[in-house]
């Protein structure tokens, strides 16, 4: 197979590890190509679908995959997909769903919807992603304004790494916020990445 033919997949940059993780255990390896797009575009949702529509402009001759769900496009994204009708997406609105599955992270929502929701990657970035990107390093006293109506941050984490576990209780200390975490591992996501797209990659 050549590179050029190789069927592609458009992911987040927060998803590199979780997704080569499901790439190599549904052993197609190298036969994918991913390109990532930056993780700090969750800050500036209304950019995604642009720069997913300029990769499949030129893509139009390969097998494709958007590994996103909406995550905050305002179904822009759905919009741009709409002209490429053999391309999907993750179904769901966000990362947080598909890693946890619907009816776990409905559950969570309708128990506390003031919540501010981490994955494993979002939590070791906490800090560059969410403080810094939301400029409240410069300006703490907008601290308030972003997360007033919150009340807690749950992890819902890919790993049982307990720094990462660590990083996102600190994440809540500094929101002022109570912390859960649940562990929803990498079921979910393996689920929403079609696995038969995957395999005829091998062929």
């Amino acid at each position: 197979m050549s590179f050029d033919s190789r069927p592609l997949i458009i992911a987040c940059g927060a998803l590199v590890s979780e997704l080569r993780s499901v790439l190599d255990a549904s052993g197609v390896g190298e036969a994918i190509e991913v390109i990532y797009l930056p993780a700090n575009l969750h800050n500036r949702p209304e950019k995604i679908a642009p720069e997913v529509e300029k990769i499949l402009e030129t893509s139009k001759s390969r097998k494709v995959f958007v590994a996103y769900a909406d995550c905050g496009t305002g179904g822009l994204l759905d919009a741009v997909l709409k002209k490429f009708p053999l391309v999907s997406r993750i179904a769901g609105a966000h990362c947080y769903e598909f890693f946890a599955g619907s009816e776990k992270f409905l559950a969570a929502h309708d128990t506390e919807p003031g919540t501010f929701y981490l994955t494993d990657f979002l939590a070791k970035h906490f800090l560059a992603l969410v403080w810094q990107g939301l400029g409240l390093d410069q300006h703490p006293e907008l601290r308030d304004v972003y997360f007033g109506n919150y009340r807690r941050v749950v992890l819902f984490s890919q790993t049982n790494n307990p720094e990462i576990i660590a990083a996102g209780k600190s994440a809540a200390d500094q929101l002022g916020l109570d912390f859960e975490h649940l562990h929803v591992g990498l079921e979910n996501f393996a689920a929403a990445v079609p696995i038969s797209f995957l395999k005829s990659a091998k062929s």
